[in-house]
């Protein structure tokens, strides 16, 4: 069914929305160009099905011939994971996409408007994207901190990626408005490590604290999402002195090869994934996994908690 801006929502999803039962959205960059083929395509189902097994609905998010949809079948899921020619669409790309019948993958900014526009009010990803080392001279930031700064959604994380500028991301998010939560931790969570340098203001320990941390952004009509920053057990994050000389090293042969934008942030994954033997690439699937199961209970909680005051939007 196309609802507003022509944005087609599966079936299960609106039923699931109608009756106030939990949903957790997913972005479909991961599966096209975040993972290697064809392990991308079983992550991507696994995923689905984690979901599915906590009673919650899940709701990838894609572009698929020009029509934004928000719920795939698994015909769908396929082909976002096994053709080559899946675009990545930033919330820029949208109209482009949608105009001339492209199939694109959308990452974390387009997939978090488009759910929310869907009535979806959690979201779960690995990393978040922000400020690129350099952005000084380079101005390079990721589209997905203005999606924050003006999407009501809650997105569970395991930080920002470890490969931009940490530090400089935080600042902009607290200029931008955005609620960042530790999930059980003070200090925020490194994509690959379980932990940086920099603390936070605020911790949660259970998934009800954040649908209520929720319904008090919903009561102030606050438009800006929430992070919530869940770090990798420490069994199943990298090892931090191997992380910094691949990423020492990715940096400078980035920089070498003339690789700017879009192109970076896949050349420095795939420089981990070969420099680790493999290993960043467990744990960026084992972070996924984490932070679906905590969206899970978050979107189960919220669930309740919107139950409980009819005046909540669901």
């Amino acid at each position: 069914m196309a609802g507003r801006s022509n944005i087609v929502v599966s079936a299960a999803v609106r039923e699931a929305l109608a009756v106030g039962a939990p949903v957790v959205a997913l972005e479909s960059t991961l599966i096209a160009h975040g993972l290697p083929r064809p392990r991308n395509r079983d992550v991507a189902l696994e995923l689905e099905d984690q979901l599915r097994e906590k009673g919650v609905t899940p709701a990838t998010v894609a572009v698929i011939d020009g029509l934004p949809r928000v719920g795939l079948d698994e015909a769908d899921l396929r082909r976002i994971a096994d053709d080559t020619a899946v675009l990545k669409v930033s919330v820029r790309d949208l109209p482009v996409a949608c105009a001339t019948g492209r199939t694109g993958a959308t990452t974390v900014a387009s997939t978090a408007l488009l759910a929310a526009r869907a009535g979806i009010r959690v979201f779960a990803t690995g990393g978040l994207g922000g400020v690129h080392r350099g952005a000084g001279d380079s101005f390079d930031e990721s589209a997905d901190l203005v999606a924050l700064a003006t999407t009501p959604i809650t997105v569970v994380c395991a930080g920002v990626k470890s490969i931009l500028d940490v530090g400089a991301t935080l600042e902009r998010l607290e200029t931008l408005g955005v609620t960042v939560l530790g999930y059980r931790t003070s200090t925020f969570p490194g994509f690959y490590l379980q932990h940086t340098s920099y603390d936070l203001d605020w911790r949660v320990g259970e998934p009800g604290q954040v649908a209520t941390v929720m319904a008090a952004a919903d009561a102030m009509e606050l438009a800006s999402a929430i992070v919530v920053a869940n770090p990798l057990p420490t069994d199943q994050a990298l090892d931090p002195a191997l992380h910094d000389r691949v990423l020492t090293d990715a940096l400078t042969w980035a920089a070498d090869r003339g690789i700017r934008g879009k192109s970076v942030t896949p050349f420095l994954l795939e420089t981990f994934h070969l420099e680790t033997g493999g290993a960043s690439l467990e744990v960026n699937i084992n972070a996924v996994r984490n932070n679906v199961s905590v969206a899970a209970d978050v979107a189960v909680a919220w669930a309740r908690t919107a139950a409980s005051d009819p005046g909540q939007p669901g």
